[in-house]
C-alpha cells in the first residue's frame, strides 16, 4: 500500500515534463491494477488504512482518471499555462483520494473527505473559464461544509460511546434519528442527491476539463463511498427511515431527466444526468440488498468513465467554437465525422446500452429497487425513457443541422484525442468481461 503512496510522491519532481507525468500516472495505474489482487476482503491492513474490492475499484478508477485529466489538459503544455502548479494539484489530490478510499478510521475518512475539496477549489479558481467560477467554487465549498459539520459532531458521539472509530469495531446500541441524519447527511449532498444538487452544474459549468472530469469520475463517487462505510454500523435503525431519501431520489431524479432537456449549455446536460444516475445509485445502496450494493459499484464505476468522456468530447467542441451553447455548436457531423462517432457511442452508453458498465449496472439498480417497492416501476421507466430522450436530444442537436455561419475555421482533430477517447471507450464497454470481479460472495 505505501509503495504506491510514495511513488505518487516520487512523481512531484516531475511536475515541470507533461509528457514524463502523464506517463508516470498511467505506469502507477497499472502497477496498481496488477500488482494487486481484488480481495473481497480488508487487505493491506496496516495501522488506519486497508483496502477491500470496492476501495481498489475507485483507487484504480481514480489513478487513471488523473493521467486522462493532463491528456486532455494539453492546451495548458502549449500556453505554458501554471503547468507545474496544476500538476502538483492533480498529485495532491490523488494523494488525498487513494489515502480516503483506504481509510478505515472513520474520522480520517472526514479529514480526508474535506481536505478533498481544496485541489479541486483550486483547480477551479486556477484554470476555470467565467468570473463566476468563484461563485461556483463557494457554492462547492459550503454545501459541503455545512452537511460535514453534523458529520463531525456525529463522530464525536461515536468516539463518546464506543471508544473506536475504526469502521468494523463500532457498534451503536443507542441510536437516534438525528445521529442517523448526521451521519448520512454529507454522503448525500456529495452524491449529490436530488434537491441538494446545485452546487453541481455550477462547479462542472466553471471547472476546466480537467475539473469536470475528476468531478463527474471521483468526487461524485465519495458520496456513495461513505454511505457504504456508514451503513455498515447504522443499518439496523437505517432501515426505518431509509424510504424517505429512497422516494425523494426517484421524484427528484424523474424531475431533473425532464430539466435535461430544458438546458442549452453541453456541460449542463452531462450535469444534470449524472445527479440523475446517482440517485439510483443512492437507492441500489439504501434498500440493502445484495444486487443494489453490486449493481451501485458496477453503476458508479461505469458513470466514471462515461460522463468523464463526455466532458473531454464537451472540451473538444469548446476548444474550436469557444462556446458550449447549443444554439452555436450545430453541424458537426459535417466536419469532424470520426469524432461524432464517439459522441454517439458515448450518448447511448449514457443510456445504458449493451455492452457498457451503465447496462448492468442498471439491470441491478432496477432488480433490487422493484424488488424494495413494485411501486417503483413508474418512475424507472419513466427515468429510462428520460435519459435516452436527453442523451438523443443532445446528440442530434450537436451533430446535425446547418453549421453556424460565424465559424471560419475549424481545427481538424488530432490523435491526442482519439487516444483520450479510446482510454474511455475501452475499460467502459469491455468491462463486462470481467464482472465476476465485482462479486461479493
Amino acid at each position: 500500500m505505501m509503495k504506491y503512496f510514495f511513488m505518487l510522491i516520487f512523481l512531484i519532481p516531475l511536475l515541470s515534463n507533461y509528457w514524463l507525468m502523464m506517463h508516470g500516472l498511467m505506469y502507477l495505474f497499472y502497477m496498481f491494477l496488477y500488482g494487486n489482487i481484488f480481495y473481497k476482503f480488508i487487505s493491506s491492513y496496516n495501522l488506519f488504512f486497508g483496502q477491500d474490492l470496492f476501495s481498489y475499484g475507485l483507487t484504480c478508477l481514480s489513478i487513471f482518471i488523473s493521467s486522462l485529466m493532463m491528456l486532455s489538459s494539453f492546451k495548458l503544455y502549449n500556453k505554458k499555462d501554471n503547468l507545474i502548479y496544476f500538476g502538483f494539484y492533480i498529485i495532491f489530490m490523488l494523494i488525498i483520494l487513494v489515502l480516503l478510499f483506504s481509510s478505515l478510521n472513520l474520522f480520517l475518512f472526514y479529514l480526508f473527505f474535506e481536505i478533498s475539496l481544496i485541489p479541486i477549489i483550486m483547480l477551479i479558481f486556477g484554470w476555470g473559464y467565467q468570473p463566476e467560477r468563484i461563485l461556483a467554487s463557494y457554492y462547492l465549498l459550503f454545501y459541503t461544509l455545512f452537511a460535514s459539520l453534523p458529520l463531525l459532531m456525529g463522530i464525536f458521539y461515536i468516539y463518546y460511546v464506543c471508544y473506536s472509530l475504526d469502521i468494523y469495531l463500532i457498534y451503536l446500541n443507542k441510536m437516534n434519528f438525528y445521529l442517523y441524519l448526521s451521519m448520512i447527511l454529507a454522503f448525500l449532498f456529495k452524491m449529490p442527491m436530488p434537491f441538494f444538487h446545485f452546487w453541481l452544474p455550477k462547479a462542472h459549468v466553471e471547472a476546466p476539463i480537467s475539473g469536470s472530469m475528476i468531478l463527474a469520475a471521483v468526487m461524485l463517487k465519495l458520496g456513495g463511498y461513505g454511505l457504504i462505510r456508514v451503513y455498515s454500523f447504522i443499518y439496523s435503525y437505517a432501515m426505518k427511515f431509509n424510504y424517505i431519501w429512497i422516494i425523494l431520489s426517484l421524484w427528484g431524479s424523474l424531475l431533473i431527466s425532464f430539466l435535461c432537456l430544458f438546458q442549452v449549455d453541453i456541460k449542463s446536460i452531462i450535469a444534470y444526468s449524472s445527479v440523475a444516475h446517482m440517485s439510483l445509485v443512492i437507492c441500489g445502496i439504501m434498500n440493502f440488498s445484495y444486487y443494489g450494493y453490486m449493481g451501485s459499484i458496477i453503476m458508479m464505476i461505469g458513470h466514471g468513465f462515461c460522463s468523464s468522456a463526455l466532458f473531454c468530447l464537451a472540451n473538444i467542441i469548446y476548444e474550436r467554437s469557444f462556446s458550449r451553447s447549443l444554439f452555436i455548436n450545430k453541424g458537426y457531423l459535417s466536419i469532424m465525422p470520426s469524432m461524432s462517432m464517439f459522441w454517439f457511442i458515448f450518448c447511448v452508453n449514457n443510456m445504458s446500452s449493451p455492452p457498457s458498465l451503465n447496462l448492468f449496472g442498471e439491470i441491478f439498480l432496477i432488480n433490487s429497487i422493484m424488488s424494495w417497492s413494485y411501486y417503483t416501476f413508474f418512475f424507472l421507466g419513466m427515468m429510462s425513457f428520460m435519459s435516452c430522450c436527453y442523451s438523443i436530444y443532445m446528440f442530434s442537436i450537436i451533430h446535425h443541422g446547418n453549421l453556424y455561419s460565424s465559424l471560419f475555421y475549424i481545427e481538424s482533430v488530432n490523435i491526442r484525442e482519439y487516444i483520450l477517447m479510446f482510454f474511455h471507450i475501452i475499460p467502459l464497454n469491455f468491462m463486462f468481461m470481467v464482472l465476476y470481479l465485482f462479486n461479493f460472495i
